[in-house]
């Protein structure tokens, strides 16, 4: 007997932890914080349990980011109110993955402030 189609779906909270912490590399490399995660979101959203959700949600705040980080740049024309629209970005940028990477290992939902739902 033969199994063609076979649609196993695991619970992979360590995973979900990976997809949040890959963010990262923006700091550690200079790039690779939205294409790594993109990467592991299309390749196991339909075999990890919960990783459609937070992909979602990775790609939305990268996305929101890199919105954030344009409108920031010309405001710093403006009395230099984009110097710290950048750094808050930075900020956000940095401390929002590692929260959820804890909340995706103990099985809870992502929660992204200030996420634009693109996606």
């Amino acid at each position: 007997m033969e199994v063609i189609n076979q649609n196993v779906v695991r619970k992979d909270n360590t995973l979900l932890s990976v997809a949040h912490l890959t963010q990262l590399l923006h700091y550690v490399t200079g790039f690779g914080g939205f294409i790594v995660p993109l990467i592991i979101w299309l390749s196991a959203r339909k075999s990890v349990e919960g990783m459609n959700e937070h992909g979602k949600a990775i790609i939305n705040l990268q996305l929101s980011l890199l919105l954030y980080i344009i409108v920031s740049v010309p405001a710093i024309l403006l009395l230099g109110l984009g110097i710290l629209g950048l750094i808050s970005v930075a900020i956000l940028g940095f401390v929002l993955p590692i929260v959820n990477a804890i909340k995706a290992a103990n099985g809870e939902a992502p929660s992204y402030f200030m996420t634009i739902p693109f996606i």
